[in-house]
Formats: C-alpha cells, sequence, structure tokens
C-alpha cells in the first residue's frame, strides 16, 4: 500500500518549510511513498497538518553508508544525524532515504 500522509517531529518543522531540509531517512514500514505523488505532512507530537510534499525518489541504504552528503540534506551534522536514527530506530542497518520538494500553496 502506498503512504499519502507522513509525520515529523516538531523539531523539524521550520527546516522542512524553509526548505534546508530535503530528505528523511525512514524505516521500511515507511518505503512505500511513490516519486511524483503528493503526501500530506503533519507533526509526529500533535498531528497537526502544516505542509504538503511531492516525493521524489525513494533509495534503499545501509546505516553505515550514510554520508556528510545526508547529513547536509538533513540540516544537521553527520553524527547528529546518526544519533537522531539510533534514537528512533535503535541497532537499524536498513534504511530508505526519501528524497521530496516542497509544494509552495
Amino acid at each position: 500500500m502506498n503512504h499519502t500522509t507522513m509525520t515529523f517531529f516538531e523539531r523539524f518543522e521550520a527546516d522542512i518549510l524553509s526548505a534546508k531540509k530535503i530528505l528523511t531517512i525512514r524505516d521500511e514500514t515507511e518505503k512505500n511513498y511513490l516519486p511524483e505523488s503528493i503526501v500530506q505532512v503533519s507533526t509526529y507530537e500533535e498531528n497537526r497538518w502544516f505542509c504538503s510534499l511531492k516525493i521524489k525518489s525513494v533509495q534503499p541504504i545501509l546505516f553505515s553508508d550514510l554520508s556528510e552528503m545526508h547529513a547536509k540534506q538533513e540540516n544537521m551534522s553527520l553524527l547528529a544525524l546518526k544519533q537522531v536514527i539510533q534514537e528512533i530506530y535503535p541497532g537499524i542497518k536498513e534504511l530508505y532515504v526519501i528524497y521530496y520538494e516542497l509544494l509552495k500553496d
């Protein structure tokens, strides 16, 4: 089943809305986004809608292959990125990089 919604922690909202954050890294339960599809985005904490995103691509990646480039596109350091991923997905090895584009009203 293809996903049509996505949630982010509130702390990422400003970076998404300013297009400083152009990707998200998720586990296999969230890999079913179709390129070119539009998803409605809300906060994880309160389920408050804040934007629409157009999915550009979904690419598998190993945790060990995450790079400074991914971190820059997440608007954080590589160390911070790896720490956040380990907090959300402890011990995970296989992930999916979902690139997206913010849709302006």
